[in-house]
């Protein structure tokens, strides 16, 4: 399986799911907690794998806006963005970002996510995600 995929080789509905994931980054970096909320399903169901359960919808938006670190910066790399049926997608993808802390302090971090959205009146909404940051 190829390790990653270009904007060139997705097709225009894989695209417009790979714009949505990075939407929901600018919404994240943003802090909007209104259009975060209405991006996820209300049956969202996510999981960090640093921790011991998967978390809700509320537990994903206190994760990016309130006293959570600030994104300030970030890059995406698709590596698989998958659509079924015309309604569902799973986007696999690595990242790296720039957060700052409570303290001020910027922090570089690296991951993996793995992202399942479903498709309702013509937006993609995010079910699920699952993935951590890379071990430092």
């Amino acid at each position: 399986m190829k390790t990653n995929i270009s904007l060139n080789e997705m097709t225009k509905e894989q695209r417009e799911l790979w714009e949505r994931v990075n939407y929901l980054w600018e919404l994240s970096k943003g802090r909007n907690k209104d259009e975060i909320r209405s991006a996820l399903h209300p049956l969202y169901v996510g999981w960090d794998m640093r921790t011991t359960f998967p978390h809700d919808r509320e537990a994903a938006l206190n994760s990016v806006t309130d006293d959570s670190p600030e994104l300030q910066s970030y890059v995406l790399q698709p590596l698989s963005v998958q659509i079924y049926n015309g309604h569902v997608g799973v986007v696999h993808y690595t990242y790296s970002a720039t957060i700052i802390q409570k303290n001020g302090d910027a922090l570089k971090v690296t991951g993996k996510w793995s992202e399942v959205y479903l498709k309702d009146s013509g937006t993609w909404q995010m079910i699920s995600v699952s993935g951590k940051p890379s071990e430092n």
